[in-house]
Order: structure tokens, then C-alpha cells, then sequence
């Protein structure tokens, strides 16, 4: 195996430029809406719920497959299901698991993954750099994170992976913004799939996220699950939301805006509802790839763009 102990990662924040970093709508009504459901969930006691973590994930997964804008195929292959703080959590379980293998991912995805591989797992390679080894581990977004849309590389990385054994994290935090998304999980690489809230409804700092995965190997996130150890409050809000909005909701409600703002920007809209892909001229939204991303979600609601 060839590792890559210089691989560069260098931080850059670009939330606070008009157009950079992710989040969702920015919608006084929705931000009401979750207002609401942490009174309710206070009120239904829900941290003495013993039985709520397992009603979200249960629910939220007949969420995610009830869409009409993708297709998320053989999702029911991955049958153990855990609440996870967002998707971050499930990556560290996934760190944990796999500390003896390279990680690898493309140039371009959350920026989490280089931020923690940079210190304690210092032989990290970019998936654009090398060829796939037996010892690697992957994490792959979908949709991909500096697009927005399916990365056009997936299926030969994951393909790849199939043949050398290597275990392929899918990170669908995006699940929620996005139409036109069309995957199969049920390739053989793939052993984690996570999804986060966090991009659907203003809940960021609320954690409310779900890993599935093929079998239950007992590790950590499933001991928290099994013990109750879990974050109830998260939980009976996700719950609470996901039956008041489909996951359609967001693509449905502001993909026309989308639109006049790309053709105003002269970019080109992503399937994923708040972002639009630039050109050269706007360079400094770049994330390491020839695309860049521009994140409108502060706008949407407003249909008003700042001056950029």
C-alpha cells in the first residue's frame, strides 16, 4: 500500500462570505415550527420516553423512502437502525472501527473528515489522488457534498471497493434538500449509511440524525441505543417534524427560487435545492474542485440576493 503522510488539509472558512458554507432555509415559519415542537416534546415528557428513539428511526426511514423526486433503492437491506447526534457522531463510530485502515474520501466533501483525519490519521489519501488499497476505509456523500449532486466517479469507486473488501461509509446528510437522486445501497462495500436533519429543518444544533447498517456488531452507537443512552429531546423532535413535512417539502417549496437565483448568479442549479455551481468567477467559494459551490439558503424565503 502506497500512504500519502503529507497529504495537505488546510481549513477554510468560508461561512462567512454571502454565498459560503451549508445549512438550511433560512424560514422564520419553520424556525417557528421547531420552536413548537420543543415545547410539545417538552411537554410529552419526552425524555422519560424510553420508546421514542426506536418510533424516529423507524418513521424516519419510511420518510426517506417515501420520496417522489428520488429513487433510494434496497435502503431496507440495512435493517439495524440508531439515532445519531447528526451524521458527525456515526463518522467518529465509523473512525473507531476502521483506525487500522487508510480513510479516504474526495476532494470536496464535509470538511470533518479531513479537520479529524489530519492529526490521528495522518496517512489519509484524497480518492482523487491514489488507487484504492484492501486496507482503505471510504466515505463517500450522496448527494456529494461539494455538488450537490451524485459524484460522477461513485459507482467505479464503489464498484472498486466491492472487489478489494472495502468497507464504504454513504453520508446522505443532503436526503431532504434534494430531487433527481437516484442509488442503489445495496452494493456490497457499503456497511454505513447516515442521514442528518440538520440541512432539512433548522435543528442543526439539535443533533437528529440515523445510521443504518447490515448487521449488529454491538459497537458503541448501538450500546448507547441499547441502553436508552440517547439523545430523547433530538429524537421526539425529528419525530415530530418528519410527520408535519414530507421530504419532498423543501425541493417542492423553494426549487423555483433556486432557479431565478442561478440564472441570476449565472450558475447552474444543483439537485440539491440550496446550492447553485459556479465558475471561475466565483473562485472563492472553491472547495477543491472545479465547481463552486454557492449556498443560497440564506435567501430563498426572501427571494432577495445580497451584493456579493
Amino acid at each position: 500500500m502506497t500512504t500519502n503522510p503529507t497529504t495537505a488539509f488546510h481549513l477554510t472558512n468560508l461561512k462567512t462570505l454571502n454565498y459560503g458554507g451549508a445549512s438550511s432555509v433560512i424560514d422564520l415559519d419553520m424556525t417557528k415550527c421547531v420552536q413548537e415542537s420543543i415545547i410539545r416534546a417538552v411537554h410529552n415528557q419526552c425524555l422519560d420516553d424510553i420508546a421514542i428513539q426506536d418510533q424516529f428511526v423507524d418513521h424516519y426511514s419510511q420518510w426517506i423512502i417515501a420520496s417522489r423526486l428520488n429513487q433510494f433503492q434496497n435502503l431496507d437491506r440495512f435493517p439495524v437502525r440508531a439515532y445519531s447526534n447528526g451524521t458527525t457522531e456515526s463518522f467518529d463510530k465509523f473512525y473507531l472501527k476502521h483506525h487500522t485502515r487508510r480513510f479516504r474520501c474526495f476532494r470536496g466533501e464535509y470538511m470533518y473528515h479531513g479537520a479529524s483525519w489530519k492529526t490521528y490519521f495522518p496517512n489519509w489519501c484524497y480518492l482523487n489522488d491514489q488507487d484504492l488499497d484492501a486496507n482503505d476505509a471510504v466515505i463517500i456523500s450522496v448527494p456529494f457534498s461539494d455538488t450537490g449532486n451524485i459524484h460522477t466517479d461513485t459507482q467505479r469507486i464503489l464498484d472498486r471497493c466491492s472487489e478489494l473488501g472495502v468497507p464504504v461509509l454513504i453520508d446522505c446528510a443532503f436526503v431532504g434538500i434534494c430531487a433527481n437522486i437516484e442509488f442503489d445501497f445495496d452494493q456490497p462495500c457499503i456497511t454505513d449509511i447516515v442521514f442528518s436533519l440538520s440541512k432539512t429543518f433548522p435543528v442543526a444544533n439539535l443533533r437528529v440524525g440515523m445510521r443504518l447498517t447490515r448487521v449488529d456488531d454491538d459497537d458503541s452507537l448501538l450500546i448507547h441505543k441499547k441502553t436508552n443512552y440517547t439523545n430523547r429531546l433530538g429524537a421526539a423532535i425529528g419525530l415530530d417534524l418528519i410527520k408535519q413535512y414530507n421530504v419532498d417539502y423543501n425541493y417542492q417549496a423553494w426549487a423555483d427560487q433556486q432557479l431565478v437565483f442561478c440564472k441570476q448568479l449565472n450558475v447552474i442549479p444543483s439537485n440539491s435545492v440550496i446550492f447553485g455551481l459556479g465558475g471561475q468567477q466565483y473562485q472563492r467559494y472553491n472547495r477543491g474542485n472545479q465547481t463552486n459551490r454557492l449556498n443560497l439558503s440564506r435567501y430563498l424565503k426572501s427571494g432577495q440576493l445580497p451584493h456579493d
